[in-house]
């Protein structure tokens, strides 16, 4: 059956109930969609579970949308095993007076569905008998999934490791991070906004002020920087032709050892006239001063 046969027969077999038939979005995806009063809830999953030509006979999952002022919307989801199609039934309960008849004698699976839409919305069924917290601890107070409900982590709690090594304790603390569509904590609820939570301007109810942006120098303008030499003032670098070369491995073999004089020069120099030392060439070994005997003269005086 396509779904707006789906629709068409829970309909015809809720007459004369009052029930609107629909289809979901989702292309192949789409589902038959039943609005049904509070009233004909159970029996309507009745009906769409004992048709034949429906054969509803598995429920996948139940649970509830916040409309605000309009009330809660319940909506169970049914699929039939046999026939491979779907049925969404949804019922509207108001805000002040959500209760809505249990379809846990029709659906056994359904219990933990009930129970977990029970503590997250606030909704009744009415003859669950056992409508105790299945996820949230017995001391939660609250809803967590109505629209109206607070934050309270984001609200009492300061932002965890808000202060680093450098900040004031006056200072403000790190803004958090809040989730799309999640108001300021300021803006909402009836606890006001602690030290630290928020920054400046973030709702009515104030915060402490964020902590203010560090004043940097202005920057010099564009005649007042420091001009960079030009290439024609910076000293040259020597060419290669103008440095002095090295001497090669055979010169310095041939170059007489220290104290000898060469070939047509004259004697060598005494050692207190000779230059500072110079760094040995290669194959040479380096030497040191010449060591001072002392004369007789320091001998007789000692």
């Amino acid at each position: 059956m396509t779904p707006e046969e789906v629709g068409r027969r829970v309909v015809a077999l809720l007459a004369p109930v009052e029930a609107t038939a629909s289809v979901s979005g989702g292309q192949g995806y789409a589902r038959a969609t039943v609005d049904v009063p509070p009233a004909s809830w159970a029996d309507a999953v009745r009906a769409a579970r004992d048709d034949d030509e429906l054969g509803l006979d598995f429920l996948d999952w139940l649970s509830a949308v916040d409309e605000l002022a309009d009330g809660f919307d319940v909506v169970l989801h049914l699929w039939s095993v046999r026939h491979r199609h779907g049925l969404l039934l949804r019922t509207r309960v108001p805000r002040d007076t959500p209760v809505v008849a249990s379809v846990v004698g029709l659906f056994p699976g359904a219990a933990w569905h009930e129970r977990e839409t029970h503590e997250m919305f606030g909704i009744d069924f009415a003859g669950h008998g056992e409508l105790r917290p299945l996820l949230l601890p017995p001391e939660f107070e609250g809803h967590p999934l109505r629209k109206e409900f607070v934050l309270a982590s984001r609200v009492a709690k300061p932002w965890p490791g808000a202060k680093e090594p450098g900040e004031s304790e006056a200072g403000g603390g790190r803004r958090p991070v809040r989730p799309p569509g999640v108001p300021a904590p300021g803006e909402w609820g009836t606890t006001p906004t602690p030290a630290g939570a928020a920054g400046a301007g973030a709702g009515p109810r104030g915060g402490t002020p964020a902590r203010p942006a560090r004043e940097r120098p202005p920057r010099p303008a564009a005649g007042e920087r420091t001009a960079r030499p030009a290439a024609a003032e910076r000293p040259a670098r020597p060419n290669a032709a103008e440095r002095p070369a090295r001497p090669t491995a055979g010169e310095a073999s041939e170059r007489p050892a220290s104290g000898e004089a060469g070939p047509g020069s004259g004697a060598a120099p005494a050692a207190d006239e000779a230059g500072p030392p110079g760094r040995p060439l290669p194959g040479e070994r380096p030497t040191g001063p010449p060591r001072q005997e002392p004369g007789p003269d320091a001998a007789g005086e000692s």
